[in-house]
């Protein structure tokens, strides 16, 4: 009996949708050692500066967990992982709402002078409908590597 509503329940149940995600790896080299770098551009409300959205902490400390509100309270992104020179965000409230959207945003040493931001955005665009995937694809590389020139110079700056 069991192993019938088992079928019948599966029988019923709508397919998942395939996972889609797009990966966009976005870079600078800086003329600056990654801890000065990161020093200057690092902190979970830096963006307020090298992407001029008004940021502040809704939640937490700027570590894992706290959440970041921006363009007064538009975007919400959680922080949801961190490492010495890096971390991760999600966003639960914006534009990227609901398609599994992370970034994250890092510096690695190239040398002992010199460090590469790292900022790469992931989502899936499975969740977007089929006109409007080519767009975002096209779009988040340009947007975002605006930014990655202003961390870049703000990591720079004396």
């Amino acid at each position: 009996m069991r192993a019938i509503i088992v079928s019948v329940l599966l029988m019923g149940a709508a397919p998942a949708l395939a996972a889609d995600y797009v990966v966009i790896p976005l870079h600078a080299d800086i003329a600056a050692p990654a801890d000065a770098a990161w020093a200057k551009v690092g902190d979970f409300c830096a963006i307020q500066t090298f992407a001029k959205l008004p940021c502040k902490l809704v939640s937490g400390t700027g570590g894992v967990g706290s959440i970041r509100s921006l363009a007064n309270g538009v975007i919400e992104e959680p922080m949801l992982a961190q490492t010495s020179r890096s971390y991760t965000y999600g966003q639960i409230v914006g534009p990227n709402k609901g398609l599994d959207y992370h970034g994250t945003v890092a510096v690695e040493s190239t040398g002992p002078a010199t460090s590469r931001i790292d900022y790469t955005l992931v989502y899936d665009q499975a969740l977007l409908p089929a006109d409007k995937r080519d767009a975002m694809r096209t779009q988040l590389p340009s947007r975002f590597q605006v930014f990655v020139d202003a961390i870049k110079a703000m990591a720079e700056a004396k």
